[in-house]
C-alpha cells in the first residue's frame, strides 16, 4: 500500500516572476562587490578620433551632427548576430558601444568647433532592477561594462546616460545624421539623413592616418598567421573537414587575435572557387583542384585586411592550372606597379584588365580583338572576371562605399590610401565557351597595398605570389601530421 506524497502549498501554482517578488529583489541587490571594469578601447583610440572629428568640422562647418553606433540586427526571434559598430561612428569616437549616439554640436567646443558628448546605455549593476531582468545591459546577463564616468575618463569627451538623449536633440531639427544612425530617431527628432554627410566621411576616410595604418598592419600581419594556420589544416580538411573546416580555422584564428573575420570567410574549391562570394563553404577540399582562400583578420579596434591566395592543397598545380595562375599573377604585378601617389585611381584596374584580355586572347578565348574588348563598348574579357579589381581598405573591407563614383573611381591616389589589388580568372565548370580543360577552375590574387610618398608598400608581402613559391610554402606546412581530427 502506497503512501500519499503531501502536496507542496505552492503545487498547482504558476512560478512567480522574480521582478514581483519584493524578497527576491531585495535580497539580489545586495551583498556585491564592486567589479573594476576596464574600458574597451585600443591604445591610441581616443586621440585618432578627436582628430578624426576635427577633420569633420572642418569639413561640415556649422552643422550639428548625429552618429549612431546601431545594434545587433536580429537573426531569428529573440537572437541576435554578434553586434559590429557603424564604421562611421567608429571612426568618431574610437570605440563600438551597442545603442551609442554620439552628437557633435556645431560651436559648442572651447575653440568654437564641434563640442562632442557621446550618450551611451548604462549598466544595469546591483540595486538595478535591470541588473537581473535586462538582458541586453544587465550585468547578470551581460558581464560588467564601464559607466558613463569610465567612458568620459578615457575618450577625453562629455558621456552622458543614453536617457538624456531625447532632451539633448529638442531643437535639434535638420542635423545631419549618418546613415548608419536608427531610423526611428532620426524621424523623432526631424534629424537629416544627409547622402553629402555620408559622402564627406567616405571622402576623409580614404586617407589613413599613422594611427589607422598601424591597426591595418596589424590586421594583416595576423592575416597571413592566419593563411598559414589554414594552410596547415588542408590535410584534415581533405580528409573529412572540407570547406567549413577551414573556413572555421580561420575565424576562430580571427577572433583569438583580434575581433574575427572581417567579413564572410571565402573557401572556394574546386568548382567552388569561381563563384566570387562563395561563403556558403559547404563543399568538399578537393586534394587535385584548386582551393581559393579569401579571408581577413578584423582588429579590436575594427581595421581589417583582405587577403587572397589560390592553392594547391596536394602541393602542385597542373601544368593548366599553372597556366591560369601566371596569367592572373602577370595581372596582379601589372596592377599593383601602378599603385602610387599621383597615379589615378582607375589605373591600377586598366592594367591589370588588359594583360587579362591579352592572355584570353592569346588562348583563343575572345570573340574580339584586345582592343575591342577593351574599350568602354567591348568588355567582353569580363564574362571571366565581371568584379573589379580592386577597393578602398581600413574599418569596412569594401572602405568609403558612400563616396561617389567619381570621387572614388576618378580619384587621384594620395599617400596614407590603403587599397587592395585583387584581379582573377573565374572558368565556371558550366561554361560552355572555355575549353573543358579550363572549366572548373577560379584563380585569384589579392594584395594590400599602401600607398606611400615612394610608390607603395605591400603590407600584405609576407604571403607568396607565385606558383612555385606557393607550391613550397603548401608541402612545407601540411608535411606536418595532423593532430586535430
Amino acid at each position: 500500500m502506497s503512501q500519499s506524497v503531501p502536496r507542496p502549498p505552492y503545487a498547482g501554482t504558476r512560478p512567480p516572476r522574480p521582478a514581483d517578488v519584493p524578497a527576491f529583489t531585495d535580497a539580489i541587490a545586495r551583498g556585491w562587490a564592486p567589479v573594476e571594469v576596464p574600458v574597451p578601447l585600443p591604445a591610441g583610440a581616443a586621440a585618432a578620433a578627436a582628430a578624426h572629428r576635427r577633420r569633420l568640422a572642418a569639413r561640415t562647418g556649422a552643422r550639428t551632427v548625429v552618429a549612431g553606433a546601431g545594434r545587433a540586427p536580429v537573426r531569428s526571434n529573440d537572437t541576435a548576430y554578434d553586434f559590429r559598430a557603424d564604421s562611421d561612428f567608429v571612426w568618431l569616437t574610437g570605440c563600438a558601444v551597442e545603442d551609442a549616439v554620439l552628437v557633435l554640436r556645431a560651436g559648442g567646443g572651447p575653440d568654437g568647433d564641434h563640442e562632442a558628448t557621446l550618450f551611451v546605455p548604462p549598466p544595469a549593476r546591483p540595486g538595478d532592477p535591470g541588473f537581473f531582468s535586462d538582458a541586453a545591459h544587465g550585468e547578470l546577463w551581460v558581464g560588467a561594462s564601464p559607466d558613463p564616468a569610465a567612458w568620459s575618463r578615457a575618450l577625453g569627451i562629455g558621456v552622458r546616460p543614453l536617457s538624456a538623449l531625447d532632451e539633448a536633440l529638442s531643437g535639434a531639427a535638420g542635423a545631419w545624421a549618418t546613415p548608419g544612425t536608427d531610423p526611428g530617431l532620426v524621424r523623432r527628432h526631424g534629424l537629416h539623413g544627409e547622402p553629402l554627410l555620408a559622402a564627406e566621411l567616405s571622402g576623409l576616410r580614404m586617407v589613413k592616418d599613422d594611427w589607422e595604418i598601424e591597426q591595418l598592419r596589424r590586421a594583416v600581419d595576423h592575416t597571413v598567421d592566419g593563411f598559414a594556420a589554414v594552410v596547415a589544416e588542408i590535410p584534415a580538411a581533405v580528409a573529412r573537414g572540407g570547406e567549413r573546416w577551414l573556413q572555421g580555422t580561420f575565424d576562430r584564428h580571427a577572433r583569438t587575435v583580434g575581433n574575427g573575420p572581417g567579413y564572410a570567410t571565402i573557401v572556394g574549391s574546386g568548382p567552388h572557387a569561381p563563384t566570387l562570394h562563395w561563403v556558403r563553404c559547404d563543399g568538399p577540399v578537393l586534394p587535385d583542384e584548386p582551393l581559393l582562400l579569401d579571408m581577413g583578420v578584423e582588429t579590436r579596434s575594427l581595421y581589417t585586411a583582405d587577403v587572397t591566395r589560390t592553392v594547391p592543397p596536394g602541393g602542385r598545380f597542373t601544368e593548366t592550372q599553372r597556366q591560369v595562375h601566371d596569367l592572373v599573377e602577370a595581372a596582379h604585378r601589372a596592377g599593383m606597379a601602378q599603385v602610387g601617389p599621383g597615379r589615378q585611381y582607375s589605373d591600377f584596374h586598366f592594367a591589370a584588365m588588359e594583360v587579362i584580355a591579352r592572355g584570353l586572347h592569346d588562348w583563343g578565348l575572345l570573340p574580339v580583338s584586345v582592343d575591342e574588348a577593351l574599350s568602354p563598348a567591348g568588355q567582353q574579357h569580363r564574362r571571366y572576371l565581371v568584379c573589379g579589381i580592386g577597393h578602398h581598405l581600413g574599418l569596412d573591407v569594401h572602405d568609403c562605399a558612400s563616396a561617389d563614383y567619381e570621387a572614388y573611381q576618378g580619384a587621384t591616389l594620395e599617400t596614407g590610401m590603403v587599397l587592395t589589388v585583387e584581379p582573377g580568372l573565374y572558368f565556371h565548370a558550366h561554361d560552355l565557351t572555355v575549353p573543358p580543360e579550363l572549366r572548373g577552375i577560379g584563380i585569384r590574387l589579392e594584395d594590400d597595398l599602401l600607398v606611400t610618398e615612394e610608390g607603395s608598400d605591400v603590407l600584405s608581402s609576407a604571403l607568396p605570389i607565385a606558383a612555385r613559391e606557393l607550391e613550397t610554402w603548401v608541402a612545407g606546412l601540411t608535411r606536418r601530421p595532423d593532430s586535430i581530427m
